[in-house]
């Protein structure tokens, strides 16, 4: 039997809360979401004033990320690129995105799940999404 990485709730629940007091310092608003490995929520935070629209795109960035086992800017990048890009259909779920904030958890090698964060610029969104992501790679 496989036994495969994860992230319990108790650090997906910690990561959402440093990320919104971050955000909270920053004085501005987002929406955050923490997946296991197959892109499933774990844990999920819309603070006050954030988009509607950004709740979606959290929970598909995490989704993304965890699937797809790098970081949704990557994607994004990859499929813009000039020569060597392709439409994000390749992928074959609409679920896929390739804005920056989705960025996966990985335990040896593996993914254990992503944190999302949207609402934001994709560079700050991965930025924040970076803080969860170190808060529980301590804990792995």
């Amino acid at each position: 039997m496989r036994t495969l990485p994860s992230i319990d709730y108790s650090e997906a629940k910690r990561a959402v809360e440093l990320i919104v007091e971050t955000a909270l310092q920053m004085q501005k608003a987002v929406v955050v979401a923490v997946s296991d490995c197959r892109g499933e929520l774990i844990s999920f935070a819309r603070m006050d004033t954030a988009s509607v629209t950004s709740v979606v795109i959290a929970m598909n960035k995490a989704w993304t990320a965890a699937r797809a086992g790098k970081p949704t800017q990557e994607i994004g990048e990859r499929i813009r690129h000039p020569e060597k890009g392709h439409d994000i259909s390749y992928y074959g779920d609409p679920r896929f995105v390739g804005w920056g904030g989705g960025v996966p958890v990985l335990k040896n090698g593996e993914v254990a799940g992503a944190v999302a964060v949207s609402g934001l610029s994709s560079n700050e969104d991965a930025g924040l999404a970076r803080l969860g992501v170190d808060l529980i790679m301590r804990d792995l």
